[in-house]
């Protein structure tokens, strides 16, 4: 795995002016909006990188975008990887690790989420606060080599307090409703049922997705400064429950993106 990690980065450094400063992932029906706030593009498809996991969802692009935002040299990978998709844990770990030797030190996560919390509404934006990780394995079983971390990382702030001051300061300042609580990582790929909804909301879950949790232990592994933002793209109500497709969840996501967009950006800036 250390030798995949090295070549990937070293492939990546030889077609990259600056050292990224900020990774960003981009989720579901996010991404274009974000793409064109960033300066300078060099684009490297995933499918060129050495041992590059390729997305197999079609509405995630493959691709690394590398340039600037408010002078912050950054990365996005515009489309991220599932465990659903067959990958295991340590290959959804890979574009992270190669973050990390790059240079980066801050991960700026989003993600599409049901929207367990009935209170809210699909369209709306969640800060992530915490998570429950229902997924049936961890990126960091396995041996542990310390040199990106400890064997048993602590897991009390996975999600920096202090950058999620900054962003609710931000949407306060720009009126953008933004709700903070608990992300419930499952499998996937098939939705939730009616009684799962009922258990992830007594758990203490306000949301629900299938990623964004692997990302964030390998990031908070090597200690990279997090935070995460969910889009709420279905209403899941049990008692009230409708079929939900994905061009649904994509368009909803899509209307919400320019206000993640300022969220994002208006962070960088502070950054």
């Amino acid at each position: 795995m250390l030798n995949q990690i090295k070549e990937a980065t070293e492939f990546i450094q030889k077609r990259i002016a600056a050292k990224p400063e900020v990774g960003i992932i981009l989720g579901t029906g996010l991404g274009d909006r974000m793409v064109e706030e960033i300066e300078e593009p060099v684009v490297i498809n995933y499918n060129a990188i050495p041992y590059f996991p390729i997305t197999t969802v079609a509405t995630h692009k493959g691709q690394l975008i590398f340039g600037k935002v408010h002078g912050k040299s950054v990365m996005a990978m515009r489309g991220r990887l599932h465990y659903y998709e067959g990958y295991t844990m340590h290959q959804i770990a890979l574009p992270i690790r190669v973050m990390h030797m790059l240079g980066v030190q801050y991960l700026l996560v989003s993600n599409a989420a049901g929207n367990v919390n009935l209170n809210w509404r699909k369209g709306e934006l969640m800060l992530l606060e915490d998570h429950i990780n229902l997924q049936p394995n961890n990126p960091l079983r396995g041996e542990n080599f310390e040199f990106f971390g400890e064997r048993f990382p602590d897991m009390s702030e996975p999600y920096s307090k202090e950058l999620n001051k900054k962003l609710l300061r931000i949407a306060k300042k720009e009126k953008i409703n933004l709700h903070t609580g608990v992300y419930a990582a499952v499998q996937g790929p098939s939705l939730e049922t009616r009684a799962e909804y009922r258990y992830l909301r007594t758990i203490g879950a306000d949301v629900v997705g299938m990623s964004t949790v692997p990302e964030i232990l390998v990031a908070r592994h090597m200690d990279l400064t997090c935070c995460a933002i969910s889009v709420l793209t279905n209403d899941c109500d049990p008692d009230n429950l409708h079929r939900v497709e994905l061009q649904q969840i994509v368009d909803t996501a899509a209307t919400s993106e320019k206000n993640l967009v300022k969220l994002f950006t208006g962070l960088i800036e502070q950054l």
